[in-house]
């Protein structure tokens, strides 16, 4: 399933990646901000928004990381270059990711900044709609969000412009450790 949902994210313009341990996605993250130029600057920051892999993180590793921000506000997601938040679900037929955004700091970092990284338990990649909505419900769910690949939309021409209404590059970051939702 992995492969077909790479497959299909890729096609859309996403990177997908997938690490073992959450230790390896700490550094594959941190690895990543550096090598976009995370820093104090505006435009260069980075926001991530809490969710239970977060809560699991060394936080003072994380405050060491110039231009990190583990507080997402309106002001501080809109000058961040990088927003990285967490995904509940990810459905390989479509390589679309699936999160119930009912908290404001999860859209802020997920639709406000240029590059988004997703973190996703592997455990939690589904076949299709189908087997997602066997495992939530849009009755106990307030806002479900499905994301496939950089925010892209087309003029009357068809003349396809990148990240108009979010973010020109996803990173998608699978983590075999997180395990899955029951």
């Amino acid at each position: 399933m992995f492969e077909q949902f790479k497959t299909r994210a890729t096609g859309v313009g996403a990177e997908v990646h997938r690490v073992v341990t959450c230790r390896d996605a700490v550094d594959f993250i941190l690895g990543f901000l550096k090598k976009e130029g995370v820093s104090d600057l505006s435009g260069s920051y980075a926001v991530w928004a809490d969710g239970p892999f977060l809560r699991g993180v060394d936080r003072e590793l994380l405050k060491q990381v110039p231009g990190l921000s583990l507080e997402v506000t309106r002001e501080r997601a809109a000058q961040a270059k990088i927003g990285i938040s967490e995904m509940s679900f990810a459905v390989a037929d479509t390589g679309s990711l699936v999160q119930d955004q009912s908290a404001v700091d999860q859209r802020l970092a997920s639709s406000l900044t240029g590059i988004h990284v997703a973190v996703v338990p592997s455990a939690n990649m589904v076949s299709d709609k189908t087997a997602l909505f066997s495992r939530i419900s849009p009755k106990t769910s307030r806002y479900i969000a499905f994301i496939t690949g950089p925010s892209r939309t087309a003029d009357i021409e068809r003349v396809l412009t990148i990240g108009v209404h979010g973010p020109e590059r996803l990173i998608i970051l699978f983590v075999d450790e997180l395990g899955g939702a029951a």
